[in-house]
């Protein structure tokens, strides 16, 4: 490790900076790679042990690589489905969320985890109609083994790439599920899994409303996402009356910046400049401009952004901002303004390296300043009993048995727990010996303890034990405060197990505070 680390560092120091010399850019780089292969041949004869040269080499190109931004990345032949999945979508595997947790301690809270701890492998999300949902995979189910090799010391990546394989190839999952004795096997044909880039799309009426507003949730900027944003847009507005509307892109890590293009050219004028990309050589420079007439010029829009939208939803948020045709809600975006192209190298690999910066309409450059919206809304969480219920899997498991032991539930639209079901899911934490530890109660027991060690007298001592009772919460009464938003939470992850990804969607509008917002934020007078 301590070799492999050497040479990370001498490929770093000799390669990255170049520029500090005054010779010629190739006679520098010659130099270095001559240096490069010299070490290694160096230490290839003399190293007490037999070398992994392609341990070697990827350690060297990451460390290089990582110097410069976190998005120049190479991708050997062996990772080319990774790269395949970035650029299309795409992906040959079983089409299910996995997500590892420890084991929980005896008084029901997680343990805390440490670097080589074994997790637990389970299934979070399967989504609708794709392979694993088919073969009559659940959320909650407990992974064992994926065919017949123990997930029991793997971490995800490990797990998700055993998952993962050719379209048309079986799967044989071994899991554990509540209410079943003893584990299963479940058989699953792998297909070319294409993760749809418009996750939900409906229309928005009230009577507070003056004109049916449409509602399009879109998740990634992939191949022919464009043209599956328009298809929805269409439908919409021809076969279901919406006039105006609103872009979710909270979450929307961006992808192909000529999707973004075609997106914004839906709501703006032929040959209108959208967004600038600036680079070291000519061909890093260049001007999108839109192609084609827009099909939507007059259409009043709100688009709900957030920390993570970036890079193609940032073109389409700003440049949409700056042309005056949207009006932006919700949190500063990422700020990730910079253009990457995929190159092929030597025997098979590629790398996607950073060639250029994007610039708005407005000459602003997007890298590391990011978007302010018109409206800024504050989503932080508080760290209050939802925290502690959501971050400790307690909603997720209720939603597990909840599904086991009902058949079915109202339409997502209309969906809510009672009472009694919230009474129901306290009497579940009892069971699972849930302590609501806040960060009070964490920050006393902690100065309780140093007060001990410090040695105070045990007069003292008494009078802060006499405390702990009071500091302890009461886990029922802090849900009685937040009722509604347990109830909100709570309902959203029973409501996926049984109408999946959209049916969520529809049930989490009616208490989403930014949509809720936008439908009030568009601009007045006449709609056309």
């Amino acid at each position: 490790m301590h070799m492999e680390k050497t040479l990370a560092i001498l490929c770093l120091i000799l390669c990255v900076n170049l520029h500090a010399q005054e010779k010629p850019a190739t006679t520098r780089a010659d130099e270095c790679i001559a240096i490069f292969n010299d070490v290694l041949r160096q230490v290839d004869v003399n190293y007490v042990d037999t070398l992994n040269y392609e341990v070697l080499m990827e350690t060297a190109l990451g460390a290089m690589l990582r110097k410069l931004d976190p998005y120049t990345v190479y991708y050997s032949k062996e990772k080319d489905k990774d790269l395949r999945m970035m650029t299309t979508g795409k992906y040959g595997g079983i089409g299910s969320i996995i997500q590892q947790r420890p084991k929980r301690t005896a008084k029901g809270q997680p343990l805390k985890v440490k670097k080589g701890d074994t997790l637990d492998t389970y299934i979070v999300n399967p989504y609708e109609g794709k392979p694993a949902q088919k073969a009559g995979v659940l959320a909650g189910d407990r992974i064992l083994s994926v065919d017949g090799k123990s997930t029991r010391g793997l971490n995800v990546s490990e797990v998700s790439n055993n998952l993962r394989g050719e379209p048309g190839t079986t799967v044989v999952l071994e899991l554990e599920r509540e209410g079943i004795d003893k584990p299963f096997k479940v058989s699953v044909v792998r297909e070319d899994i294409h993760l749809e880039p418009v996750s939900y799309a409906t229309v928005i009426t009230a009577d507070t409303l003056p004109e049916p507003v449409g509602y399009i949730a879109f998740g990634e900027f992939t191949e022919n996402s464009a043209n599956a944003f328009a298809n929805a847009l269409d439908d919409l507005y021809y076969n279901k009356g919406a006039r105006r509307l609103i872009i979710d892109l909270r979450g929307n890590g961006g992808g192909i910046v000529d999707e973004a293009l075609q997106i914004v050219n839906l709501f703006v004028e032929r040959d209108t400049k959208i967004v600038e990309t600036r680079g070291k050589t000519s061909r890093s420079n260049y001007v999108y401009k839109t192609r084609n007439n827009p099909r939507y010029k007059d259409m009043p829009l709100v688009i709900l952004v957030d920390k993570n939208s970036a890079s193609a939803s940032e073109i389409v948020s700003g440049s949409l901002h700056d042309l005056g045709r949207a009006t932006l809600i919700g949190q500063k975006t990422f700020g990730k303004g910079l253009v990457q192209n995929v190159r092929p190298v030597a025997y098979g690999g590629h790398v996607k390296v950073t060639t250029s910066k994007y610039y708005l309409p407005s000459d602003s450059c997007i890298q590391g300043v990011g978007i302010q919206p018109d409206i800024v809304m504050d989503n932080s969480s508080k760290v209050d009993i939802c925290y502690s219920l959501y971050i400790n899997h307690y909603f997720f498991d209720y939603a597990t048995r909840y599904h086991r032991t009902h058949d079915h539930i109202a339409a997502p639209e209309v969906f809510e727990l009672t009472d009694e079901e919230l009474n129901d899911f306290c009497a579940f934490l009892d069971e699972k010996g849930f302590r609501y530890d806040t960060e009070t109660s964490k920050f006393f027991d902690d100065m309780l303890k140093m007060a001990k060690h410090e040695d105070l007298d045990s007069a003292t001592i008494a009078q802060l034990e006499a405390l702990r009772p009071i500091l302890q919460p009461d886990f029922r009464a802090a849900i009685e405060r937040n009722k509604e938003e347990v109830k909100q939470m709570l309902g959203s992850e029973i409501v996926l197990r049984y109408y999946y990804q959209k049916g969520q969607a529809a049930y989490s509008i009616r208490f989403d505070k930014e949509i809720q917002r936008a439908l009030t934020s568009f601009p007045t007078g006449e709609v056309k």
